[in-house]
């Protein structure tokens, strides 16, 4: 049997700088839609996003962290939003009517700031030229004529009362107050209380009972007197509303004119004017009132005139003045109050209070006409603001409320009228989020029916290779680097596949690629250099490394001194080296291990020593059974298996889970069976099938560079290596030192397809195949298992009849 190792351009795929069309990536075109073509599933879905209006069909955006998940939503519809129809503003304005009830009004894009100002210059222009508008010279001889008027009647009325007084005898008086007070009259002379009292008692009587009469007739005349103060009091209110109606009519026909073509406006401008017609009294000179502060105590001054001009401001809640075309809003801290609006509390005299000028917008507010992109472990973590959120998709409508302080007394509020809402969410998260919302939610299947699902890797061929390029032309761009060489950005493309473990495809975890390109134009500048090279690149990979590796030295430095078993050179029986992935953070590195087996006589079978101490998991146990029921097609065809025996990782104290190291473990079972030696200085890495075939594993090239680290550092002896499945030869993207190795003849890698084949390396025995007797060839490796099996059956039912 012949088996190849495998040669050089097999090792790792390299990208010839002179395919590469530029000469630095200064000469990259701009790139705007080159990363959309690698994600076809997502663009699809975005492209119906785009398509679909209403509050159903929202997207999820399912992939995994480091892929530029946020940032490829956002640029996506950030560049095609900009040819959308700009949203209108959004106010909210005083109910005239019910003040705890804020009308939301609509207006198109940047009229809202224009409104406002041209409110706010209005409101202040009344407050100043209304106080002074009935100072001028008419309205004041119209008001003293009024005046005028009403004196006469009045006094002409008093007069009367005092005339008919004196004709009954009786002299009226009147206090300051308005109260009457009638004393009789005898021969012109006013009595006094006692005098009064010794007159005879017919004549008081008679004096009372006149008095009672004129009473209710000057009783009459007061109510006249009344009535006319009234008039008067009307008039005057009359007269001061039809001259402010001048003043506000050419004060407000600015705004009228310019936005009386939006109804609610024209309407709140009529109520706004009415609601200063009817309160035209507080712009009427007043006597100053005497203060009657106390000492120590300052209290703020309660102005009639600010509360009411406070109503005509304008809460401008969001304003699209300077944006260009549809929004796309990051909601990065989707808390309740930043995701659906919140209405503020002020503080005074120790009391919270509330109105219409503290509402304020919420994320699917400024996002209205839009697209909302949220992460869905952000809002998941705050369930008020996922069920807002759901609520807000099924009404279709953006209503703002106050949570209030749970069982606390509710203090008072209001109620904003809710704004009708159109807008895309895109909820951005993992594959494991979306599974558990779609089964567990029934309402996110319903408003999130659009899937764009991000891969990890494309096809490493030409043109993507060159979609690839420009993609990083964009990076280097838009991040302000160093210009970079042709042969680093063919570097950075190895290095891609590097992250995608595959010769053949190219890693799409842009960020992780942006970080080390950042990292080396940072290298590039401490150098002095004008450009970013290879070396660069390749030493900011290394320094990345260097960083991470802590762990990975200090398991090399117990390789070294020998307090990890793993030999490297030489032979043993029941033994093999076994490769394996340790992860620590986000460094990943391969490490050896020590696979051990033992056989004897017995009924036990062969005993899995680490699902024994319940450290190995459920795909190791089933690596297991796999190589048992392998031992059972091969070998007890014609007789039963009876032995007792163990496998084992040695030196193992942390889980193992996977079944990349049932190859090795076969290997060190069957050599322990037949007691032919396996050779350390190999490493096997592989699963096995029922039928003895290798299969893929994952992590492949860092386990080879593990051995090959461990080896180094050992001393190369030229006949070391590693045996990995053949189907993982595509995998490899080995480090320049491990190719370098190999090339040298120092290090080899072997590809196998089947148990047999990587028996014959690690032992350089036949495995054997069975013939036509039944029987494996003679001194094969398989002929010497079955003789041992078959001896090991003989001597278990010798011990049974002896018993």
């Amino acid at each position: 049997m012949i088996i190849k190792e495998l040669s050089l351009d097999r090792l790792s795929s390299r990208q010839e700088p002179s395919e590469i069309k530029y000469n630095t990536s200064s000469e990259i075109p701009e790139s705007k839609y080159d990363y959309d073509q690698f994600q076809p599933r997502a663009l699809q879905a975005f492209r119906m996003a785009l398509a679909i209006k209403g509050t159903c069909h929202n997207l999820y955006l399912s992939g995994e962290p480091n892929l530029g998940r946020s940032y490829f939503a956002r640029e996506y519809f950030q560049l095609r939003a900009t040819t959308q129809e700009t949203p209108p503003d959004q106010l909210y304005l005083h109910n005239f009517a019910r003040q705890d009830y804020p009308i939301a009004v609509s207006l198109p894009a940047g009229q809202g700031r224009k409104f406002k100002n041209a409110m706010s210059e209005t409101v202040s222009q009344i407050k100043e030229q209304l106080p002074i508008w009935f100072e001028r010279e008419p309205h004041v001889k119209a008001l003293e004529q009024i005046s005028r008027t009403f004196q006469d009647e009045r006094e002409d009325l008093f007069s009367d009362m005092e005339s008919l007084a004196k004709d009954r005898g009786f002299s009226l008086e009147i206090d300051d107050h308005g109260g009457l007070t009638l004393i009789p009259l005898v021969e012109g002379r006013i009595l006094n209380d006692e005098e009064f009292e010794r007159l005879d008692p017919d004549v008081r009587k008679t004096l009372r009972n006149a008095a009672d009469d004129l009473l209710a007739e000057v009783t009459t005349i007061m109510r006249r007197i009344s009535k006319t103060e009234e008039g008067f009091r009307n008039d005057e209110r009359k007269l001061h509303q039809d001259s402010a109606k001048e003043l506000l009519r050419e004060l407000l026909a600015p705004l009228h004119e310019n936005f009386d073509e939006f109804k609610r406006i024209k309407d709140y401008l009529k109520e706004l004017e009415e609601e200063l017609l009817d309160n035209i009294e507080l712009f009427m000179p007043k006597e100053t009132q005497p203060s009657l502060s106390i000492p120590g105590l300052q209290l703020p001054e309660a102005s009639p005139v600010e509360d009411l001009f406070a109503r005509f401001e304008v809460n401008l809640l969001v304003d699209h003045s300077k944006t260009k075309g549809a929004p796309v809003v990051m909601a990065d801290h989707p808390t309740l109050f930043n995701l659906l609006g919140s209405i503020e509390r002020e503080s005074e005299m120790g009391a919270l209070y509330t109105d219409f000028t503290l509402i304020r917008a919420g994320a699917i507010h400024k996002a209205n006409h839009g697209y909302l992109i949220v992460y869905a472990d952000d809002i998941l973590t705050t369930p008020s603001s996922w069920e807002g959120l759901l609520r807000a998709l099924r009404t279709g409508q953006a209503k703002i409320e106050d949570p209030g302080d749970g069982d606390q007394v509710r203090t008072k509020t209001i109620e904003p009228e809710p704004i009708p809402l159109d807008l895309t969410v895109i909820l951005i998260g993992s594959e494991d989020t979306y599974e558990i919302l779609l089964y567990n939610d029934e309402r996110f299947g319903k408003y999130f029916k659009l899937k764009a699902h991000m891969q990890l890797s494309a096809e490493r061929n030409a043109e993507n290779v060159e979609r690839f390029v420009r993609v990083l032309g964009k990076i280097i761009h838009d991040s302000k680097l160093l210009p970079f060489e042709r042969d680093s950005l063919a570097c950075i493309v190895d290095f891609s596949s590097r992250l995608a473990e595959d010769q053949n495809k190219l890693s799409l975890r842009i960020p992780l690629l942006k970080e080390m390109m950042v990292e080396a134009s940072a290298l590039s500048k401490l150098d002095g250099k004008e450009f970013v090279d290879r070396p660069t690149i390749e030493e900011a990979i290394s320094m990345k490394d260097f960083r991470s590796n802590l762990y990975e030295d200090e398991y090399m430095k117990e390789y070294d001194r020998e307090v990890i078993k793993v030999e490297t050179s030489g032979e043993g029986i029941g033994r093999a080296n076994g490769l394996s992935v340790t992860l620590f953070g986000n460094y990943e590195f391969g490490l050896p291990h020590r696979i051990s087996c033992t056989v004897g006589v017995g009924h036990g079978g062969i005993l899995d020593l680490e699902r024994e101490a319940r450290m190995g998991g459920p795909i190791h146990t089933k690596g297991m059974m796999i190589i048992k029921s392998y031992l059972v097609g091969l070998f007890a065809q014609n007789k039963p298996i009876v032995l007792t025996g163990s496998l084992c990782f040695e030196q193992s104290y942390a889980g193992i889970e996977g079944d990349s190291a049932s190859g090795a473990e076969l290997a060190a079972l069957l050599s322990s069976i037949s007691g032919v030696p396996i050779k350390f200085d190999y490493a096997f890495t592989g699963a096995v099938s029922q039928s003895g075939t290798i299969m893929a594993v994952g992590g492949v090239s860092r386990k080879i560079e593990g051995f090959f680290e461990v080896c180094r550092r050992r001393g190369l002896n030229g006949r070391q290596g590693v045996l990995i499945p053949a189907d993982n030869v595509l995998n490899l993207m080995l480090r320049r030192e491990v190719v370098q190795a190999v090339e040298k003849g120092d290090f080899h890698i072997y590809p196998v397809n089947t148990i047999e084949e990587a028996i014959y390396i690690l032992t350089g025995k036949e495995a054997g195949v069975r013939g036509k007797d039944g029987k494996f060839p003679e001194g094969t490796v398989y002929r010497k298992a079955d003789d041992r099996l078959e001896e090991l059956a003989k001597m278990a039912s010798l011990y049974e009849c002896k018993k």
